[in-house]
């Protein structure tokens, strides 16, 4: 079900979709070309205001996939945007990781600093009992399946990464092809991306997206781990049910196309997800990727299995 309202007139589109909670209001930050977008709320499924840009930096354009966590007293956002100012990746790849900071939760984000080099998207931090962790997604261009992967590494501080990147969840399947012979015939480019960890009872998940939201088999699904490990550097996530099976959370269905890159809250004992799909004719009149907007959905997780209930009009 869509969650925040769209002005047809001038839309810039809500893609990769952020929500965090704080002091009992809810926000959700958004991808946008110029910068990062915020909307807030005093409850998680009515009442959606727009606020406007909260991040920006200079001329620089192609924002990407915030991820926002509140530590210390602080609000610090993780977002990727094209930097040509660094050596780009082995594909030619300029987006690169950058953190800021911020008093408030609607910003403005200031204090930036580069934290990864290209290619580095699609954060999400994590803070437990042994410290913060970032999730987010890399390159390669080795090996049977080359593409975009999610890794794992330690934070010294909001503003520090370890260097030392493990990696969690790999492309594994023909549905994870985002472009075949892209750099050379034969072979095909994949790509595993907006992590999202969260931990239920005995397990620990890492929930992604798979492939494009242009194409038909783009999709959310997730690797798990029963285990008490807080280090997430050891922990060993496997995919469910396995790494050869197309076994999507979500997917298109018959009222919404490019369902993915999402995040997750919990209120009242209930998971839900918030992410992003078009409708199949939601007569914005638009490209592909403005189209994308916010929705919601129930989550249900059970010892170790999540499922999703979707509905059009209601949640």
């Amino acid at each position: 079900m869509h969650l925040l309202d769209i002005d047809k007139e001038n839309y810039i589109g809500q893609a990769d979709p952020f929500i965090l909670e704080s002091n009992g209001k809810y926000y959700i930050y958004t991808t946008g070309h110029d910068g990062i977008y915020a909307y807030y709320s005093d409850d998680l499924f009515t009442g959606w205001k727009f606020y406007g840009k909260v991040f920006s930096v200079g001329s620089n354009e192609d924002y990407w996939a915030p991820s926002v966590i509140e530590a210390d007293g602080k609000f610090y956002m993780y977002c990727s945007f094209e930097y040509y100012e660094d050596t780009p990746d082995k594909g030619g790849h300029h987006q690169a990781m950058f953190v800021s900071s911020s008093d408030s939760p609607l910003g403005p984000f200031k204090n930036e600093k580069q934290l990864l080099h290209p290619f580095s998207i699609d954060s999400h931090v994590v803070k437990n009992e042994s410290g913060m962790f970032i999730f987010y997604s890399t390159n390669k261009f080795e090996g049977e399946r080359i593409g975009t992967y999610i890794v794992v590494d330690r934070l010294i501080d909001p503003y520090t990464v370890s260097g030392n990147p493990v990696t969690v969840v790999e492309p594994t399947l023909d549905e994870d092809i985002f472009r075949r012979d892209r750099y050379k015939v034969g072979q095909h480019w994949h790509t595993i991306e907006g992590a999202f960890y969260f931990k239920e009872g005995d397990w620990q998940y890492l929930m992604y997206s798979g492939n494009c939201y242009e194409q038909p088999t783009y999709y959310i699904g997730y690797a798990r781990a029963k285990t008490d490990e807080t280090d997430l550097t050891k922990v060993k996530f496997e995919k469910y049910p396995d790494e050869n099976t197309y076994h999507p959370v979500l997917k298109a269905n018959d009222f919404e196309e490019g369902t993915g890159h999402h995040s997750m809250i919990k209120k009242d004992g209930q998971w839900y997800a918030i992410y992003h799909a078009r409708d199949y004719d939601d007569g914005l009149n638009t490209n592909a990727f403005d189209a994308r907007n916010a929705r919601i959905c129930k989550i249900n997780v059970c010892d170790g299995i999540i499922t999703a209930k979707r509905y059009k009009d209601h949640i």
